[in-house]
């Protein structure tokens, strides 16, 4: 058995972790897929890079509000499609190169625990002092009768089909539905979102989700309330038989984005069988330093959290270099101020508490809701649906939430993350900071001063 003092699994985040402070380190780095993982490979960037596209087409059509009438050609998707890939495909053989070049092993077959801290890769067996554990995670596919026998698309390949259908079917409601409805309707495709919950985007705040559901019901055909009961194959494509209020009816399309979430990929990693430890949904459980139940094993990212969110497993990768260097000064990573956004059209961010987690928690909270269209810029946008929402302690004054549905909304966040996380009052700053006029930021500085 080959004896390593560092084996790192997964070649996303987990490939952050090497550099000049572990060179010292006899290493090895597996995956049995590409380096750079969900997020580089088929997720925030190149997803992110269409949806830049999409709203290129978007601020086109709704030119006509500033009295600029202006007309979308037909998009070529196939050059959108190979201005991403054509950029991202390459960097695979590039960061194995390197890897190896600097005295990395690189085992690019998949790996499954035999015993703590011992590996099977292949035909290889390895052992090593420290493990870090950063597999990710992968699409979930639901149990309905009959999708194993149509074609269907998740977040997985969805960004590489050759043409842009003319109807899709999205099944689910999240993050995912949301922005890949955004882009391909944009793109051309008559898109029907099917959804079991009464809104979209149900983990956003409340007043969000259902503004955002109000206005992506303008776009698409959105069921919601609606379970799919089955699937079947057509000459055309795909029929979803479905049953919610309306009773049950059956929805055609071209193509099926199934969407309904992720589950971490510890099934195929035979975690328990390395002593790892689970939570109720299979996440490998981990304290807040990111050390698992078996000393020396550390796990990070979505293999490990609920969060699924690369910034995240970022900032958890630069916790667990700092404790593997410093065994003395074990630092831990809290879960306040854990950020995220949604890049649909439009756009939304949030950190912190939401309005209905506050009183389903029992915490007193002012609110304040501030629409884009109170401020200078948002005249200029002619904006009517947009808005900032602040939760903050009316005893302390710090904030407790910020929810933004608008443009740029996961840029305009930003100075309220840094208020969640590091526990300034409302007051300081929305009165010791200036605000540019009269950019957008003066949505924000309003919403803080109605506090």
């Amino acid at each position: 058995m080959l004896h390593y003092d560092l084996v790192v699994l997964g070649m996303g985040s987990g490939n952050m972790l090497f550099g000049d402070e572990l060179a010292h380190l006899r290493s090895a780095a597996v995956d049995p897929g590409r380096f750079g993982g969900t997020c580089l490979n088929r997720g925030c960037i190149p997803s992110k890079m269409l949806v830049v596209a999409a709203d290129a087409v978007m601020d086109a059509r709704e030119a006509a509000r500033l009295g600029v009438h202006a007309t979308v050609e037909p998009v070529e998707w196939r050059a959108v499609r190979d201005r991403v890939f054509g950029r991202i495909d390459p960097l695979h053989e590039a960061a194995v190169d390197y890897r190896r070049g600097s005295g990395v092993d690189v085992y690019t077959d998949a790996a499954r625990f035999v015993a703590p801290k011992v590996l099977q890769v292949g035909s290889e067996r390895i052992g090593a002092e420290t493990i870090v554990v950063a597999v990710g995670s992968r699409p979930v596919i639901p149990d309905i009768p009959g999708l194993d026998t149509v074609p269907f698309h998740t977040s997985d390949s969805i960004m590489r089909i050759d043409e842009v259908p003319a109807s899709l079917v999205v099944l689910g409601g999240g993050f995912i539905a949301a922005e890949f409805g955004h882009v391909l309707d944009a793109f051309g495709a008559e898109v029907t979102i099917i959804q079991h919950r009464p809104r979209l985007l149900m983990a956003e705040d409340e007043q969000v989700s259902a503004r955002f559901t109000e206005l992506a019901a303008r776009r698409h055909r959105v069921l919601l309330d609606t379970e799919a009961v089955s699937v079947a194959r057509t000459a055309d494509g795909v029929a979803v038989t479905v049953r919610g209020p309306q009773g049950e009816q059956v929805v055609e399309a071209e193509a099926m984005l199934v969407s309904v979430g992720r589950r971490p990929n510890t099934d195929r990693l035979d975690a328990e069988a390395g002593g790892l430890e689970l939570d109720c949904d299979g996440h490998i459980a981990t304290d807040a330093a990111c050390r698992t139940s078996v000393p020396g094993v550390w796990a990070l990212g979505d293999v490990a959290n609920h969060f699924q969110l690369k910034h995240r497993a970022n900032a958890e990768v630069r916790l667990v270099r700092h404790n593997l260097l410093h065994p003395d000064d074990i630092r831990t990573l809290g879960t306040k101020g854990v950020p995220h956004a949604v890049f649909t059209h439009p756009q939304i961010a949030s950190v912190g508490l939401t309005e209905q987690e506050a009183r389903r928690r029992g915490i007193d909270c002012l609110v304040s809701v501030r629409d884009y269209g109170d401020a200078a810029y948002g005249w200029a946008l002619e904006d009517t649906t947009s808005f900032v929402k602040l939760l903050a302690d009316p005893a302390d004054r710090t904030l407790l939430g910020a929810h933004i549905i608008g443009p740029q909304a996961a840029t305009l966040i930003q100075p309220l993350i840094q208020a969640v996380t590091l526990v300034q009052s409302v007051d300081h700053v929305a009165q010791d900071a200036l605000y540019i006029h009269p950019a957008l930021t003066e949505v924000v500085e309003q919403a803080l001063l109605a506090l």
